[in-house]
Protein backbone atom coordinates (compact mmCIF):
# COMPACT_ATOMS: atom_id res chain seq x y z
CA UNK A 1 0.00 0.00 0.00
CA UNK A 2 1.34 3.40 -0.94
CA UNK A 3 0.14 6.92 -0.47
CA UNK A 4 -0.74 8.79 -3.60
CA UNK A 5 0.07 12.44 -3.82
CA UNK A 6 -0.96 14.76 -6.60
CA UNK A 7 1.19 17.55 -8.11
CA UNK A 8 2.87 20.17 -6.05
CA UNK A 9 4.21 23.44 -7.84
CA UNK A 10 6.02 24.55 -6.25
CA UNK A 11 1.61 23.78 -6.35
CA UNK A 12 -0.85 21.68 -4.70
CA UNK A 13 -0.88 18.39 -2.95
CA UNK A 14 -3.72 15.92 -2.86
CA UNK A 15 -3.52 12.65 -1.04
CA UNK A 16 -5.29 9.36 -1.12
CA UNK A 17 -4.50 5.74 -0.40
CA UNK A 18 -4.48 3.19 -3.16
CA UNK A 19 -3.62 -0.49 -3.14
CA UNK A 20 -0.94 -1.64 -5.52
CA UNK A 21 -0.20 -5.24 -4.67
CA UNK A 22 1.79 -5.64 -7.87
CA UNK A 23 3.95 -2.59 -7.32
CA UNK A 24 7.51 -3.54 -8.14
CA UNK A 25 10.71 -2.26 -6.67
CA UNK A 26 11.62 -0.95 -10.11
CA UNK A 27 8.45 1.14 -10.20
CA UNK A 28 9.28 2.63 -6.80
CA UNK A 29 12.81 3.46 -7.95
CA UNK A 30 11.40 5.05 -11.08
CA UNK A 31 8.95 7.04 -9.01
CA UNK A 32 11.73 8.20 -6.71
CA UNK A 33 13.85 9.28 -9.68
CA UNK A 34 10.96 11.24 -11.20
CA UNK A 35 10.01 12.89 -7.91
CA UNK A 36 13.61 13.70 -7.03
CA UNK A 37 14.17 15.05 -10.54
CA UNK A 38 11.12 17.30 -10.26
CA UNK A 39 12.40 18.86 -7.04
CA UNK A 40 15.86 19.31 -8.57
CA UNK A 41 14.34 21.21 -11.49
CA UNK A 42 12.35 23.40 -9.10
CA UNK A 43 15.54 23.92 -7.10
CA UNK A 44 17.52 25.30 -10.04
CA UNK A 45 14.55 27.22 -11.50
CA UNK A 46 15.87 30.58 -10.15
CA UNK A 47 18.86 30.22 -12.50
CA UNK A 48 16.47 30.06 -15.45
CA UNK A 49 14.29 32.85 -14.13
CA UNK A 50 17.37 35.09 -13.98
CA UNK A 51 17.70 34.61 -17.74
CA UNK A 52 14.31 36.31 -18.23
CA UNK A 53 14.73 38.89 -15.46
CA UNK A 54 15.37 41.66 -18.02
CA UNK A 55 12.02 41.01 -19.72
CA UNK A 56 8.61 42.42 -18.66
CA UNK A 57 7.04 40.30 -15.94
CA UNK A 58 3.64 39.90 -17.61
CA UNK A 59 5.21 38.81 -20.88
CA UNK A 60 7.23 36.15 -19.07
CA UNK A 61 4.14 34.84 -17.27
CA UNK A 62 2.07 34.87 -20.48
CA UNK A 63 4.72 32.80 -22.27
CA UNK A 64 5.06 30.50 -19.28
CA UNK A 65 1.34 29.77 -19.50
CA UNK A 66 0.96 29.57 -23.27
CA UNK A 67 3.85 27.20 -23.97
CA UNK A 68 2.80 24.86 -21.16
CA UNK A 69 -0.43 24.04 -23.03
CA UNK A 70 0.94 21.95 -25.94
CA UNK A 71 3.24 19.91 -23.72
CA UNK A 72 0.49 19.20 -21.18
CA UNK A 73 -1.92 18.29 -24.01
CA UNK A 74 0.57 15.92 -25.67
CA UNK A 75 1.17 14.11 -22.38
CA UNK A 76 -2.57 13.77 -21.72
CA UNK A 77 -3.24 12.36 -25.19
CA UNK A 78 -0.27 10.00 -24.87
CA UNK A 79 -1.65 8.69 -21.58
CA UNK A 80 -5.11 8.28 -23.09
CA UNK A 81 -6.76 10.27 -20.30
CA UNK A 82 -8.77 12.70 -22.37
CA UNK A 83 -12.23 11.44 -21.31
CA UNK A 84 -12.11 13.07 -17.86
CA UNK A 85 -10.75 16.24 -19.39
CA UNK A 86 -13.58 16.45 -21.93
CA UNK A 87 -16.10 15.90 -19.15
CA UNK A 88 -14.52 18.72 -17.14
CA UNK A 89 -14.87 21.08 -20.10
CA UNK A 90 -18.64 20.44 -20.06
CA UNK A 91 -18.97 21.18 -16.33
CA UNK A 92 -19.51 24.86 -15.43
CA UNK A 93 -18.66 24.13 -11.79
CA UNK A 94 -15.43 22.39 -12.77
CA UNK A 95 -14.46 25.27 -15.05
CA UNK A 96 -15.21 27.81 -12.32
CA UNK A 97 -13.08 25.99 -9.75
CA UNK A 98 -10.26 25.50 -12.27
CA UNK A 99 -10.47 29.21 -13.04
CA UNK A 100 -10.06 30.00 -9.36
CA UNK A 101 -7.05 27.72 -8.90
CA UNK A 102 -5.55 29.03 -12.14
CA UNK A 103 -5.77 32.61 -10.87
CA UNK A 104 -4.18 31.67 -7.55
CA UNK A 105 -1.25 29.84 -9.11
CA UNK A 106 -0.73 32.74 -11.54
CA UNK A 107 -0.35 35.08 -8.57
CA UNK A 108 2.16 32.67 -7.08
CA UNK A 109 4.14 32.37 -10.33
CA UNK A 110 4.13 36.14 -10.89
CA UNK A 111 5.41 36.92 -7.41
CA UNK A 112 8.07 34.22 -7.68
CA UNK A 113 9.41 35.49 -11.02
CA UNK A 114 9.35 39.11 -9.81
CA UNK A 115 11.13 38.31 -6.54
CA UNK A 116 14.00 36.58 -8.34
CA UNK A 117 14.29 39.43 -10.86
CA UNK A 118 14.67 42.01 -8.05
CA UNK A 119 17.18 39.94 -6.03
CA UNK A 120 14.81 38.68 -3.34
CA UNK A 121 15.40 34.98 -3.99
CA UNK A 122 16.13 34.25 -0.32
CA UNK A 123 12.61 35.37 0.49
CA UNK A 124 11.19 32.88 -2.02
CA UNK A 125 13.13 30.08 -0.32
CA UNK A 126 11.73 31.14 3.05
CA UNK A 127 8.22 31.20 1.60
CA UNK A 128 8.41 27.60 0.44
CA UNK A 129 10.05 26.51 3.68
CA UNK A 130 7.14 27.83 5.74
CA UNK A 131 4.49 26.53 3.34
CA UNK A 132 3.98 23.21 5.21
CA UNK A 133 3.39 25.15 8.42
CA UNK A 134 0.94 27.45 6.65
CA UNK A 135 -0.90 24.33 5.48
CA UNK A 136 -1.18 23.24 9.11
CA UNK A 137 -2.61 26.64 10.07
CA UNK A 138 -5.12 26.55 7.22
CA UNK A 139 -6.26 23.13 8.37
CA UNK A 140 -6.78 24.49 11.88
CA UNK A 141 -8.49 27.72 10.86
CA UNK A 142 -10.66 26.56 7.95
CA UNK A 143 -11.16 22.85 8.54
CA UNK A 144 -11.32 22.82 12.33
CA UNK A 145 -8.35 20.49 12.62
CA UNK A 146 -6.80 20.42 16.08
CA UNK A 147 -3.10 21.10 16.39
CA UNK A 148 -1.15 18.81 18.66
CA UNK A 149 1.59 20.15 20.90
CA UNK A 150 4.37 19.46 18.44
CA UNK A 151 2.56 21.19 15.59
CA UNK A 152 1.75 24.15 17.82
CA UNK A 153 5.42 24.43 18.78
CA UNK A 154 6.48 24.34 15.12
CA UNK A 155 4.00 27.06 14.15
CA UNK A 156 5.10 29.16 17.14
CA UNK A 157 8.76 28.95 16.07
CA UNK A 158 7.80 30.02 12.56
CA UNK A 159 5.85 32.97 13.99
CA UNK A 160 8.89 34.02 16.03
CA UNK A 161 11.04 33.84 12.88
CA UNK A 162 8.59 36.11 11.04
CA UNK A 163 8.60 38.53 13.98
CA UNK A 164 12.42 38.69 13.92
CA UNK A 165 12.46 39.46 10.20
CA UNK A 166 9.73 42.04 10.65
CA UNK A 167 11.72 43.78 13.38
CA UNK A 168 14.95 43.64 11.37
CA UNK A 169 13.43 44.94 8.11
CA UNK A 170 10.81 47.22 9.58
CA UNK A 171 8.09 45.45 7.63
CA UNK A 172 6.53 42.02 7.33
CA UNK A 173 8.40 39.56 5.06
CA UNK A 174 5.43 39.87 2.74
CA UNK A 175 7.05 38.14 -0.23
CA UNK A 176 7.65 34.97 1.78
CA UNK A 177 4.21 35.09 3.39
CA UNK A 178 2.42 35.78 0.11
CA UNK A 179 4.19 32.91 -1.64
CA UNK A 180 3.42 30.51 1.20
CA UNK A 181 -0.23 31.60 1.45
CA UNK A 182 -0.95 31.48 -2.30
CA UNK A 183 0.86 28.14 -2.54
CA UNK A 184 -1.23 26.74 0.32
CA UNK A 185 -4.46 28.24 -1.03
CA UNK A 186 -3.81 26.65 -4.42
CA UNK A 187 -3.43 23.25 -2.79
CA UNK A 188 -6.54 23.79 -0.64
CA UNK A 189 -8.81 24.69 -3.57
CA UNK A 190 -7.16 22.29 -6.03
CA UNK A 191 -8.48 19.42 -3.94
CA UNK A 192 -12.00 20.36 -5.07
CA UNK A 193 -11.22 19.37 -8.65
CA UNK A 194 -12.15 15.67 -8.94
CA UNK A 195 -9.81 15.01 -11.86
CA UNK A 196 -6.25 13.80 -12.10
CA UNK A 197 -3.21 16.07 -11.81
CA UNK A 198 -2.34 16.07 -15.52
CA UNK A 199 -5.96 16.81 -16.52
CA UNK A 200 -6.23 19.53 -13.90
CA UNK A 201 -3.00 21.19 -14.96
CA UNK A 202 -4.04 21.23 -18.63
CA UNK A 203 -7.44 22.64 -17.73
CA UNK A 204 -5.85 25.45 -15.69
CA UNK A 205 -3.30 26.47 -18.32
CA UNK A 206 -5.93 26.31 -21.09
CA UNK A 207 -8.12 28.72 -19.14
CA UNK A 208 -5.15 31.01 -18.54
CA UNK A 209 -4.04 30.70 -22.17
CA UNK A 210 -7.03 32.75 -23.36
CA UNK A 211 -5.95 36.06 -21.72
CA UNK A 212 -2.25 35.15 -22.04
CA UNK A 213 -2.58 34.53 -25.77
CA UNK A 214 -4.59 37.70 -26.30
CA UNK A 215 -1.97 39.71 -24.43
CA UNK A 216 0.89 38.27 -26.50
CA UNK A 217 -1.00 38.92 -29.77
CA UNK A 218 -1.49 42.53 -28.66
CA UNK A 219 2.21 42.90 -27.88
CA UNK A 220 3.22 41.40 -31.23
CA UNK A 221 0.76 43.61 -33.12
CA UNK A 222 2.30 46.67 -31.47
CA UNK A 223 5.85 45.48 -31.98
CA UNK A 224 6.55 45.64 -28.25
CA UNK A 225 6.99 41.92 -27.68
CA UNK A 226 10.23 40.01 -27.19
CA UNK A 227 9.01 36.67 -28.53
CA UNK A 228 8.93 37.69 -32.21
CA UNK A 229 10.51 41.13 -32.19
CA UNK A 230 13.25 40.41 -29.66
CA UNK A 231 16.64 38.77 -29.97
CA UNK A 232 17.09 35.08 -30.66
CA UNK A 233 18.09 34.63 -27.02
CA UNK A 234 14.89 36.29 -25.79
CA UNK A 235 12.78 34.10 -28.08
CA UNK A 236 14.52 30.94 -26.89
CA UNK A 237 14.19 31.65 -23.17
CA UNK A 238 10.54 32.68 -23.52
CA UNK A 239 9.72 29.49 -25.42
CA UNK A 240 11.54 27.54 -22.73
CA UNK A 241 9.32 28.97 -19.99
CA UNK A 242 6.64 26.42 -20.87
CA UNK A 243 8.75 23.27 -20.50
CA UNK A 244 10.44 24.45 -17.28
CA UNK A 245 6.94 24.94 -15.88
CA UNK A 246 5.20 21.82 -17.17
CA UNK A 247 7.96 19.19 -17.11
CA UNK A 248 8.66 19.14 -13.33
CA UNK A 249 4.95 19.22 -12.55
CA UNK A 250 4.29 16.23 -14.78
CA UNK A 251 7.39 14.40 -13.51
CA UNK A 252 6.17 14.83 -9.96
CA UNK A 253 2.61 13.80 -10.81
CA UNK A 254 3.78 10.49 -12.28
CA UNK A 255 6.56 9.83 -9.81
CA UNK A 256 4.45 10.48 -6.72
CA UNK A 257 2.11 7.60 -7.50
CA UNK A 258 4.72 5.08 -6.41
CA UNK A 259 6.02 6.93 -3.36
CA UNK A 260 4.93 7.16 0.24
CA UNK A 261 3.73 10.48 1.63
CA UNK A 262 6.58 10.42 4.16
CA UNK A 263 9.11 10.22 1.33
CA UNK A 264 7.49 13.14 -0.48
CA UNK A 265 7.30 15.07 2.78
CA UNK A 266 11.09 14.92 3.08
CA UNK A 267 11.65 15.57 -0.61
CA UNK A 268 9.73 18.85 -0.51
CA UNK A 269 12.63 20.54 1.30
CA UNK A 270 15.06 19.83 -1.54
CA UNK A 271 13.84 22.70 -3.74
CA UNK A 272 13.85 25.55 -1.16
CA UNK A 273 17.24 24.39 0.12
CA UNK A 274 18.70 24.58 -3.38
CA UNK A 275 17.03 27.96 -3.94
CA UNK A 276 18.50 29.21 -0.66
CA UNK A 277 22.00 28.04 -1.58
CA UNK A 278 21.76 29.60 -5.05
CA UNK A 279 20.54 32.89 -3.57
CA UNK A 280 23.43 33.11 -1.11
CA UNK A 281 26.35 31.61 -3.04
CA UNK A 282 25.45 32.30 -6.69
CA UNK A 283 23.35 35.48 -6.57
CA UNK A 284 25.29 36.82 -3.55
CA UNK A 285 22.16 38.13 -1.85
CA UNK A 286 22.78 39.55 1.65
CA UNK A 287 22.29 37.10 4.49
CA UNK A 288 22.90 38.64 7.89
CA UNK A 289 22.56 37.56 11.50
CA UNK A 290 18.82 38.23 11.69
CA UNK A 291 18.20 36.10 8.60
CA UNK A 292 20.41 33.36 10.01
CA UNK A 293 18.47 33.29 13.28
CA UNK A 294 15.12 33.35 11.46
CA UNK A 295 16.08 30.55 9.09
CA UNK A 296 17.47 28.56 12.02
CA UNK A 297 14.10 28.81 13.74
CA UNK A 298 12.30 27.79 10.54
CA UNK A 299 14.59 24.80 10.03
CA UNK A 300 14.04 23.77 13.64
CA UNK A 301 10.28 24.12 13.21
CA UNK A 302 10.37 22.00 10.06
CA UNK A 303 12.49 19.34 11.76
CA UNK A 304 9.97 19.16 14.62
CA UNK A 305 7.03 19.10 12.22
CA UNK A 306 8.59 16.43 10.00
CA UNK A 307 9.50 14.27 12.98
CA UNK A 308 5.93 14.51 14.22
CA UNK A 309 4.56 13.61 10.77
CA UNK A 310 6.84 10.60 10.36
CA UNK A 311 5.84 9.33 13.78
CA UNK A 312 2.18 9.77 12.87
CA UNK A 313 1.44 11.98 15.86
Amino acid sequence: MVLRVGPVHMGEMTTGVIDKPGETEAAVRRGFALGFGAYLVWGILPLYMKLVAHLPLMEVIANRILWSVPLAAIVLVWLGRTADFKAALRSPRMLAMAGLTACIITMNWSLYVWAIAVDRTIETALGYYINPLVNVMIGALLLGERLNRVQTAAVALAAIAVAILTYENGTLPWVSLALAITFAAYGFFRKTLPIGPSQGFLLEVMILAVPAGAYLVWLIANGTDHLVSGTGFDTAVLLGCGPVTAVPLLMFAFGAKALRLSTLGLMQYIAPTMVFLIAVFVFNEPFGTAQLVAFGLIWTALAIYTWSTLRGK
